[in-house]
């Protein structure tokens, strides 16, 4: 979920408790947490409404509703939803998996019959573990870059790397990645 920079503090405070989007259908699901720029967030409620009341508007940041749809994105042709959030404290499980670099004999197999899997749903074949060794390879550089080095498209090639960390296997850096102490082990495994 896209949350800009500028509600971290609000968000983290509790004084932000709401989100409004205007969807074609619903792009979050209440019970998740959802990694953002402002950090971890839990959704709590997502529901579709006709308008945007003044203690919603308050809830979301804005002195009124009328200041709240001057920052709304999208026509009025799509649905308006309230999404109802809250900070998560609690560390990211991704990044104290990523965190772990030692391996043992179960765990990298249990890494490998992921990427297998991976592998096989791909229409793209096989690209997991070339993409773990283009990361270790290139660290810090553009996924546009990376993505090209190997004749692919960007939009799936970041997809694909999405699904290396979720596994805990990289680190998204400001620019580009790397491999995280999990992804190192892994690949000194092979």
């Amino acid at each position: 979920m896209l949350i800009q920079a500028r509600w971290a503090e609000p968000i983290r405070s509790g004084r932000v408790t709401v989100l409004f989007r205007r969807w074609t259908s619903p792009r979050v699901v209440a019970g998740r947490v959802y990694r953002t720029a402002v950090g971890r967030v839990a959704v709590d409620a997502v529901d579709l409404v006709k308008r945007v009341t003044v203690k919603d508007a308050k809830a979301a940041g804005y002195r009124d509703p009328a200041a709240l749809a001057a920052d709304l994105r999208g026509g009025e042709d799509r649905a308006l939803y309230r999404i109802r959030i809250r900070p998560v404290d609690e560390p990211d499980p991704r990044a104290e998996l990523a965190a772990a670099g030692a391996l043992s004999a179960d765990d990298v197999a249990a890494i490998t019959a992921r990427l297998d899997r991976l592998d096989r749903a791909s229409s793209a074949g096989a690209w997991t573990r070339p993409t773990l060794r283009l990361i270790a390879e290139r660290p810090g550089v553009r996924a546009g870059d990376l993505a090209a080095s190997v004749g692919r498209e960007m939009a799936p090639f970041k997809l694909h790397v999405r699904k290396l960390k979720n596994l805990g296997l990289t680190l998204s850096l400001e620019i580009g990645y790397r491999l995280s102490p999990r992804g190192e082990a892994y690949l000194n495994s092979l």
